[in-house]
């Protein structure tokens, strides 16, 4: 590793589900202002990972520091407001909202707290938050349609979307699960794009994402996992050429 902080510590982390071992002595180390990918097969406990790392479900043993902190048993709005986001797979956007409504809503409750549905009305008049969302939606490339309705969008725009909801948020860490899942080549391409012009705006990512393209032309630290246990970690060269890697996931990746 480098000189650089680190930002996120997985420490020794276990987890079983019905005596299957999901995660097993996971040590992981992401450092500040880079862009950090998770790559392994399917089952191979990545999904998991980041539920752990977010709270959604609590290890058997080990523990997650973020920031210097251990936020192990902490909840996951806790630790949300700490300055964790994760961008799921499946977008989880309000679809019957507009745009600009949409990447109102965190910008609110990260400003303000979590909050009732009943309190979305005064929303809509804060001129501050909407400005905000105005700002991220033109970021993403969606300010001309931020009076669409979110359930109308393609996909492709849906993951965008969702990206502004989680950036509007003001991350020191970034979660992607599965970015370009679904999409086409041209959509991946200028999703690639987008998390490039992000890179270095003291937020750092971690990427799921089983398209070795995205995580090559994004990732600056590689950590494989293959049942539940890390069989690799470092910068991609490494990671590429590494004979375990390509025998579990990569198939001969060149």
């Amino acid at each position: 590793m480098s000189t650089r902080n680190v930002v996120l510590h997985v420490a020794d982390v276990h987890k079983r589900f019905a005596g299957l071992h999901a995660l097993a002595d996971i040590d992981l180390q992401v450092e500040e202002g880079t862009i950090h990918a998770i790559i392994g097969p399917n089952g191979a406990g990545k999904s998991t990972l980041l539920n752990v790392c977010i709270g959604r479900l609590a290890p058997d043993s080990g523990a997650v520091v973020f920031d210097g902190q251990v936020i192990t048993g902490k909840q996951p709005h806790e630790i949300n407001q700490m300055g964790v986001v994760r961008v799921f797979q499946t977008p989880e956007i309000f679809p019957d909202l507009s745009l600009l409504h949409n990447v109102m809503v965190p910008a609110f409750a990260k400003r303000d707290g979590p909050f009732r549905l009943n309190a979305f009305q005064p929303v809509w008049r804060r001129t501050d938050i909407r400005d905000e969302a105005m700002h991220w939606l033109e970021d993403v490339g969606l300010a001309t349609q931020s009076h669409a309705i979110a359930g109308s969008l393609s996909r492709g725009d849906k993951r965008r979307l969702e990206l502004a909801m989680g950036l509007v948020q003001k991350p020191r860490l970034l979660l992607l699960d599965e970015p370009t899942a679904g999409m086409s080549r041209h959509d991946t391409n200028s999703t690639i794009d987008l998390l490039k012009k992000f890179k270095g705006r003291g937020m750092t990512k971690v990427i799921i994402e089983h398209d070795m393209h995205v995580v090559f032309s994004l990732a600056d630290r590689i950590t494989v996992l293959a049942q539940g246990r890390i069989i690799a970690d470092g910068p991609p060269d490494e990671v590429r050429g590494n004979p375990k890697v390509q025998e579990a996931y990569l198939g001969g990746v060149h």
